[in-house]
């Protein structure tokens, strides 16, 4: 599906916080394997525990979770790195465990800029503590279809603030959790 003007909904999570495997649903990579349930829907209790664990194990490190400033620093790091390169963004927020952006990529590839700016992200980081792996492997890029689309991911992300995201859109900057 082609992205409406370019418009594009791109989500992601730390390191270690969604795996394969997890009680709260997952997919497996381009669909390989049929699994039941997702993260509305869970599957049933028990079913991929072993996997879940398997998972876990083969982790190289702990899983990553943000705390507010942490947050802060992150969101502001990707949304700088996007702008350097001409991303034209309207929302983002950043969780303690994954990010969203609604972004305009104008011919970009969308992977390649998410990951420079999560590699911007990471540089940032360190500087609050958290060397080494920060961000999960690739992003979600799901194409915007048209402007009402465009106007429920713009509100569904800057709703992420009640649920204690750093929020930043392009009217009012940078707004925390809780203010």
């Amino acid at each position: 599906m082609k992205a409406w003007n370019g418009w594009y909904h791109v989500n992601g999570n730390t390191y270690g916080t969604w795996l394969p495997g997890d009680p709260r649903g997952w997919r497996a990579r381009r669909h390989r394997e049929h699994v039941e349930g997702d993260y509305s829907n869970r599957p049933p209790e028990g079913k991929y525990d072993q996997r879940h664990r398997r998972s876990r194990k083969l982790l190289k490190g702990p899983p990553v979770w943000l705390n507010v400033s942490q947050r802060r620093a992150a969101v502001e790091a990707i949304v700088g790195k996007l702008a350097e390169l001409g991303v034209q963004v309207l929302a983002a927020s950043v969780d303690g465990c994954h990010y969203h952006v609604l972004a305009r990529f104008r011919g970009l590839a969308v992977r390649e800029a998410v990951g420079r700016a999560k590699k911007n992200a990471s540089y940032a980081l360190r500087e609050h503590g958290l060397p080494g792996a920060v961000w999960a492997k690739r992003c979600r890029p799901l194409p915007i279809t048209d402007r009402r689309h465009q106007v429920d991911v713009f509100g569904y992300i800057v709703s992420h603030v009640e649920r204690g995201a750093c929020v930043w859109t392009f009217r009012k900057g940078i707004v925390l959790a809780g203010v």
